[in-house]
């Protein structure tokens, strides 16, 4: 198998991500923050560990703020619905995933506002677009790091500037870059930043976290057992226990641990020029090919380990299927849980095919998956 789907889950992980997760479940145990014994305390130390390695791959300098969640989806979910009242005003993009849009949309019988700013064909947001579209209510700026559809990096570091110079609250869906585009929490400065486990930081599914700016504070979304202030009945108010109610998954967590002392090892900067090289070489070979349609950015420094493409007018799922059971090319087409951003690029409906290659992805399996590709494009 050659599998170039790792903007949906990376794959393979390292061998130490999973003797982690065998280690948890097989000889530790415990439920971290509830029992005092030794496979409690143990889990304990595994999700703390986790929360401090975290901060040191990502420059976060205080592990508190690192709330863990069951995925991106989970920590947009809470970084929106937790903030958000109504009468508020958000901008947000065309560029953003579902798990943005979705809970947006939501939240419209609320009485909360959204203005979608319409990226360009390559997938890229103007700062200009940004500051026009503020309003005297709006209360947050939600932008994508990276797309997951086109892999266009936005310049974040200056649209959270930007945020932070009309006291709106900034929230980075970093959920493509985290762990294979380098960037610094502190320097980024957003006041929210949300990531999944299981991509680019080669951890278990069923992982993920926000981070959170000291000083901001948020409406949970749940209440229950947290392991702290048992006595009382009102959920506690420390960070990051009031965000963290019920049992924690600590054995993806001692694998997600294990991903990231990986990353801490070979450095997310390596992992960057690795990936950029497959796209290059991804890039000029799609575009050798006749009948194919590429997307997204012109420069490669603009653009994460995602490639689009769509070949001729064809059905793209379908030719996709058969990359698979053909050829042994795992990859995903369709619209990626993102409609608008194909909306944007001119792919919507039909949707076009994605590449997306990870660390462990060779020169020679992207040659292989170019020669797939062009015999498809030759027979049909």
């Amino acid at each position: 198998m050659i599998y170039l789907d790792n903007a949906a889950t990376s794959f393979p992980k390292p061998k130490t991500v999973v003797e982690a997760v065998v280690r948890q479940m097989e000889t530790i145990g415990g439920n971290p923050g509830r029992s005092e014994h030794q496979g409690g305390l143990a889990a304990s130390r595994i999700m703390y560990d986790t929360r401090q390695k975290l901060a040191r791959l990502l420059g976060i300098e205080d592990p508190l703020r690192v709330i863990f969640t069951l995925n991106a989806t989970e920590a947009l979910n809470l970084a929106i619905k937790g903030a958000l009242k109504p009468g508020d005003h958000v901008i947000t993009t065309s560029m953003e995933h579902n798990s943005v849009l979705r809970p947006l949309e939501t939240l419209k019988k609320q009485s909360i506002e959204t203005s979608l700013l319409k990226a360009d064909k390559t997938g890229l947001v103007s700062l200009s677009d940004v500051r026009q579209a503020l309003q005297p209510n709006t209360k947050m700026l939600v932008i994508t790091h990276c797309s997951n559809v086109t892999g266009s990096i936005q310049p974040v570091e200056e649209m959270v500037k930007l945020a932070r110079e009309h006291q709106l609250l900034s929230l980075v869906d970093a959920s493509q870059s985290t762990g294979s585009i380098p960037y610094h929490i502190e320097k980024m400065n957003p006041d929210l930043l949300a990531a999944p486990g299981h991509k680019a930081l080669l951890g278990p599914q069923g992982t993920g976290f926000l981070y959170m700016k000291p000083g901001v504070v948020l409406q949970e979304l749940k209440q229950g057992g947290t392991g702290s202030e048992s006595e009382n009945l009102q959920q506690p108010l420390t960070v990051p226990d009031r965000y963290e109610s019920g049992t924690q998954n600590a054995h993806g967590l001692a694998g997600l641990k294990a991903g990231i002392e990986f990353l801490l090892k070979e450095t997310v900067e390596a992992v960057r020029e690795h990936e950029k090289k497959h796209i290059l070489q991804l890039k000029e070979g799609l575009s050798s090919i006749k009948g194919i349609r590429l997307y997204g950015p012109e420069s490669i420094d603009q653009q994460g380990s995602v490639i689009l493409f769509a070949i001729r007018d064809l059905d793209q799922t379908q030719l996709n299927y058969m990359l698979d059971q053909l050829y042994g090319v795992s990859a995903r087409a369709g619209l990626h849980c993102a409609p608008l951003a194909h909306q944007t690029i001119g792919t919507f409906p039909v949707g076009a095919i994605r590449f997306s290659p990870g660390y462990f992805t060779t020169k020679e399996e992207i040659d292989q998956a170019l020669s797939a590709v062009n015999q498809l494009a030759s027979d049909f």
